[in-house]
């Protein structure tokens, strides 16, 4: 009677969640509200899915790589369509990779994580999580702003710029943006937020110095992998790798 007391309690809280921000989001003409309730919709299948299979997934390191795979395949997937880049958005793919993968395997050499799919999979999702909004930030900041200052572009080519410096120049600043959110909350972790890693090890009885020194490895960790996603995202959007595609399917500037 407890358990299904607090399932009902559980379903009215996330209810009343997702239904005061589709309203807000109504209310102040935001978007429609449609988008709030699929990802909430999407959020509780997800999850509900992963809750069934992840006891075998953590049981085997064969497993807890695929899904490690799986998990940086949606972040490439979501990435893409968030920056509306078409084929070309697998590229976001090597920005996200290219951080979370070393930072990932430094921790696992390290020794600070252990060969155990109870500590890859969270650490893991950490940093592709990081990884993917550093990456969709920056790809639609870098992509807006050659858009909006196309004419600068086309000045500093006809100064004799090649496209990847015009690039560059027109884009870094717009780019680092996206590392703001990783910065605040290095910054105030402690006396703003009590981030998941630390709350969750203090919640399995580890100590707290134990907790507080994981918690700093994995935030300075996630400031390493957006830091190196968004370098790699400049690179590829001044070679040209990642563009949006337009009506007809051409990658272009605009």
């Amino acid at each position: 009677m407890v358990i299904a007391t607090d399932w009902v309690r559980l379903l009215v809280v996330c209810l009343i969640f997702t239904a005061v921000a589709g309203a807000v989001v109504r209310w102040a003409r935001l978007a429609s509200p449609r988008p709030v309730v699929r990802a909430a919709v999407r959020a509780a299948a997800q999850l509900a899915a992963v809750s069934a299979v992840i006891t075998a997934v953590l049981a085997s390191l064969p497993w807890t790589a695929a899904f490690l795979v799986l998990m940086a395949a949606v972040a490439t997937g979501t990435s893409a369509a968030r920056t509306k880049t078409g084929r070309r958005g697998a590229w976001v793919g090597v920005a996200i990779l290219g951080g979370a993968a070393p930072a990932l395997a430094a921790l696992v050499v390290s020794g600070l994580v252990p060969v155990r799919g109870i500590a890859l999979v969270p650490v893991g999702g950490i940093l592709i999580g990081g990884a993917m909004t550093a990456t969709t930030l920056s790809v639609r900041r870098t992509l807006d702003t050659l858009r909006d200052r196309h004419g600068e572009f086309e000045a500093a080519l006809a100064l004799g710029f090649t496209e990847p410096v015009a690039v560059r120049e027109l884009v870094r600043g717009p780019a680092a943006e996206a590392l703001v959110p990783a910065l605040d909350q290095t910054r105030t972790v402690g006396l703003v937020t009590l981030p998941g890693a630390f709350v969750g090890m203090l919640l399995g009885g580890a100590p707290v110095w134990q907790a507080g020194a994981l918690q700093l490895v994995v935030l300075l960790g996630l400031l390493a992998v957006e830091a190196v996603a968004i370098a790699v995202v400049v690179e590829l959007v001044a070679r040209g790798l990642v563009r949006r595609t337009g009506a007809t399917g051409e990658v272009r500037l605009t």
